[in-house]
């Protein structure tokens, strides 16, 4: 299993969270969630942190069945749907937004 996530570091321009909030949820999730081959979208918000931790917005985790099928969706006419309003998204949005992809495997291993 693969995990492609994405960060959001950093916070919403100030008077700017309804817009972006509205974008999320009414054309970026659902977009999301019809990434061919995707198995779960979870749209992450951070509700406690470190002292020193890092700021993010939201952290967006797309669970594959392996990296093949991540890149079909990577390059398929569902994620080229998703720029225009991602853009969109970034400009109302202080900070970065960068991809990790992490092997999940471990996550499916029980616990002791």
């Amino acid at each position: 299993m693969i995990v492609r996530t994405a960060f959001f570091e950093g916070v919403v321009r100030p008077g700017n969270e309804a817009a972006f909030e509205s974008l999320l949820e009414d054309t970026l999730i659902p977009l999301w969630r019809q990434f061919p081959g995707a198995e779960d979208v979870s749209v992450l918000r951070p509700t406690v942190m470190d002292d020193g931790a890092p700021t993010y917005a939201l952290v967006l985790a797309t669970r594959y069945p392996d990296l093949a099928t991540m890149d079909r969706a990577l390059s398929s006419d569902i994620r080229e749907a998703t720029r225009e309003p991602s853009n969109i998204l970034k400009s109302l949005f202080d900070g970065r937004v960068f991809h990790v992809t992490f092997n999940g495997d471990d996550l499916l291993a029980k616990a002791g």
